[in-house]
């Protein structure tokens, strides 16, 4: 199912019924990718896209306010400027504030910056964008987030799971990173870059952007940008799922005992 809608700021939690409906009658797992796919056309009240399950997803064109893709469950979430606007994406606020705010899966592109505590309480979204506030990743337990533009302060207060990447502009992040429980390295896995590419793939096919596509084609310089935010018992953990798939024991005894050293 195509749709094509307008939407203006009054319309709050527009695809949450929907949602609702969708999971009731097929469960958590959703439908198959794409299944519902609704085209908006404006600017979108609070909480576009909340809670949204798997085989939904919502384009916007336009902008929206505060708490954008609430609680997403695994639907799939684009927002861009109208094609006509003569600003520069990259360069203006898109999405309010709070966007992504407890999400447990599904991703979301936006081309342009989001405003303050973007992707707080994320714990399982993947989601790119070209510029946040203050307090981004906040109290972030899950998921990927890739930023390509610039941050606030407080990047990463609080932060105890997942991981996020920062195109580090000016080489400052660092003093702009809350490093009280996670540690910053470079952009160098393999499996990292592959990520982090594949989700700035995605970002230029859906959403458009410049930026993602300026990001890929000269990737030799953007690479040393990046830097990977890991908190440190995330790490701990994944490094002690790892010796238990060496040793062959459950993986929950091993996070348990690096848990207590």
């Amino acid at each position: 199912m195509r749709l094509e809608l307008p939407i203006r700021n009054v319309n709050r939690t527009v695809g949450t019924i929907t949602g609702s409906e969708v999971t009731r009658k097929h469960g958590f797992n959703g439908l198959p990718e794409d299944t519902i796919w609704v085209k908006f056309t404006g600017s979108a009240g609070q909480s576009f896209g909340a809670f949204l399950p798997p085989g939904m997803t919502l384009e916007l064109e336009g902008d929206a306010n505060d708490y954008m893709a609430k609680g997403l469950s695994g639907g799939k979430i684009i927002v861009y400027p109208p094609k006509e606007s003569t600003f520069v994406a990259r360069e203006n606020i898109l999405i309010g504030n709070v966007a992504l705010y407890g999400a447990t899966g599904g991703e979301a592109f936006f081309r342009g910056i989001a405003g303050e505590r973007f992707g707080v309480r994320n714990s399982g979204a993947h989601a790119v964008v070209e510029g946040a506030g203050d307090h981004g990743c906040e109290y972030m337990t899950g998921g990927r987030v890739v930023v390509l533009g610039r941050t606030g302060r407080n990047f990463a207060a609080g932060m105890s799971g997942g991981v996020a990447y920062v195109v580090d502009w000016e080489g400052d992040f660092r003093r702009r990173c809350n490093q009280e429980m996670v540690d910053l390295e470079g952009l160098a896995a393999p499996d990292d870059v592959a990520e982090v590419k594949e989700l700035i793939r995605k970002h230029v096919k859906y959403a458009g952007s410049t930026l993602g596509r300026e990001v890929l084609d000269q990737w030799g310089k953007f690479q040393p940008m990046f830097v990977k935010i890991m908190p440190r018992d995330y790490k701990r953990a994944l490094g002690a799922i790892q010796r238990a798939k060496e040793l062959g024991i459950p993986w929950e005894e091993a996070v348990m005992e690096g848990a207590h050293g």
